[in-house]
């Protein structure tokens, strides 16, 4: 196990500095890597609306379906080819978007505990996309769509299943009917539906699920598949013919990979790597896992039952039940051990977590035990009043880069679990208590560790949701940072930009008066 770990730290290092590379070449908030699971809903949606029109100029019987595809591609009104392009790259793209999901989030750990229900009903969706574009070669019915349909028939043959091979319905022209073709038809149509069916339940247990990518990525994307479209038409091969053998056949190596394969083993091996690769990825949940996070835990006497930490969980872990003291309306959170990641995002949300309370001893009315709020307003009146120099405090995620490598005479870090955990109040606690500025890092734009917290603190910060960092605090005084794992240039090029930030402001200040 300890080589696969250290192989696996390996590639996750490799990973994050590729995305750090697209982080300079994009920005986060743009970065594609960072909006793969956004990007493949992008992309279903695309092949739904393509096939759908490609679907009704289609002939569906076995001797018109050629030609009505090749008609479709060469009329005189270019919309028919061009979506017939791009509705093949983007089975292509998703394709690509889907493997580099599933590698991102395995190389994240992604498939354990909480997340465990994601992984799973997303690892089984992987054969119905393959079966769905497999099956749309098929209804173009040239050489290739045969050759396709007639391997795929000799490896389902290769499973008990069938009375009869299915190989015989390829034999001859004679062999596909009307009738087959329909059934073709019906695959390359109701699978999708299982595929749209597939994908809801696939983010069931996220709270503001992304299923469109940011507007600049969705028409990158977009534009790449027209520039596909337009320098390389999709083109078929000639009409299908039982009695000619196919020469050479232009591959899609991304969608039919799975017939070259085969020819190159046997149809029993590609079964057997089939079953091997689903067996290690629906497995993979199930291997000895570390310790499980320690969820965060509701104080009945200090929850209002405000609903912010139900509103603000990523994982739909907190719900709202009627409180215990019985007063009419008033409710009570409750978390949902099986669902909590342990984020603290809920505390950044709940009002009594503010350190302005006068009580000797902070309790919130949500909190986490290995990470009390109370501790880390402790300790930051501890370190300001033992260095009596204006400090610039920085709170930071030990998801994201170390704030820990910051440390100096002059700095203050604070690493928490998630900014998001950060109560927005905190960093006027700091600069009251006589910090010179705050620095708050989480992790870079669309790749917060559990998804919404940077996007929580920046809007809390900002004044666009509850709780707010309150108006009269001057913006000079503070800055945010995105900075992810193994990105701590960035994380010293946010400390020194709020050097800056504070040493103009210092130089604006007016002086003292001279009689």
């Amino acid at each position: 196990m300890q080589p696969l770990r250290r192989a696996r730290q390996a590639l996750l290092g490799g990973w994050q500095r590729v995305e750090h590379g697209f982080d300079a070449a994009f920005g986060s908030a743009r970065n594609p890597l960072r909006h793969l699971g956004a990007l493949g809903f992008m992309l279903f949606w695309w092949l739904a609306l393509s096939g759908i029109y490609l679907y009704a100029v289609l002939d569906t019987s076995a001797q018109g379906a050629y030609t009505s595809i090749e008609q479709l591609s060469h009329s005189r009104w270019a919309l028919g080819g061009l979506l017939r392009s791009m509705h093949r790259y983007a089975a292509d793209a998703f394709v690509v978007v889907m493997a580099l999901h599933l590698l991102r989030e395995w190389l994240l750990g992604h498939y354990r505990g909480v997340r465990r229900f994601s992984w799973l009903t997303g690892a089984a969706l992987l054969p119905l996309a393959f079966f769905s574009a497999i099956g749309g070669f098929w209804l173009n019915w040239d050489q290739l769509g045969q050759f396709s349909a007639l391997a795929s028939a000799e490896l389902l043959d290769r499973l008990p299943l069938f009375a009869s091979p299915l190989t015989r319905n390829f034999l001859s022209a004679a062999a596909v009917s009307d009738r087959l073709f329909s059934l073709l038809v019906f695959i390359h149509l109701g699978v999708p539906l299982l595929l749209v069916f597939g994908l809801w339940f696939h983010i069931q247990r996220l709270s503001h699920a992304a299923v469109f990518p940011p507007r600049a990525v969705a028409l990158g994307t977009s534009g790449c598949l027209l520039a596909l479209a337009l320098a390389a038409p999709v083109l078929s091969h000639a009409p299908a013919d039982p009695a000619v053998v196919p020469g050479a056949l232009a591959y899609d190596w991304l969608l039919l990979f799975i017939h070259p394969l085969a020819a190159a083993t046997s149809d029993d091996a590609v079964w057997a790597m089939l079953v091997l690769a689903l067996a290690v990825l629906f497995g993979l949940p199930f291997l000895p896992q570390p310790a499980p996070p320690v969820v965060a835990l509701v104080d009945p006497a200090n929850c209002n039952g405000c609903t912010r930490c139900f509103a603000d969980c990523p994982y739909a872990a907190v719900t709202m039940v009627v409180h215990p003291n019985g007063r009419a309306g008033r409710q009570l959170a409750q978390v949902d051990a099986d669902l909590c990641t342990g984020c603290g995002i809920c505390v950044g949300a709940c009002p009594s977590s503010t350190p302005f309370r006068s009580a000797a001893e902070l309790v919130t009315g949500i909190d986490l035990p290995s990470s009390p709020i109370g501790a880390l307003r402790s300790r930051l009146q501890r370190e300001l009043a033992a260095r009596p120099a204006p400090q610039i405090v920085v709170f930071g995620c030990d998801q994201g880069a170390r704030v820990a490598t910051l440390a100096a005479p002059d700095v203050l870090p604070f690493s928490l679990v998630c900014a998001g955990m950060l109560p927005p109040s905190f960093v006027e606690y700091a600069l009251r208590d006589g910090a010179a500025g705050v620095l708050v890092s989480g992790c870079a734009e669309g790749g917060c560790e559990f998804r919404l917290g940077q996007r929580w603190t920046e809007e809390r910060l900002q004044g666009r949701r509850e709780p707010h960092l309150r108006s009269h605090i001057p913006a000079s005084s503070w800055a945010l940072a995105g900075a992810s794992a193994g990105d701590e240039a960035a994380l010293r090029r946010a400390l020194v930009a709020l050097r800056r930030q504070l040493a103009a402001a210092r130089a604006f200040e007016p002086g003292p008066a001279h009689g």
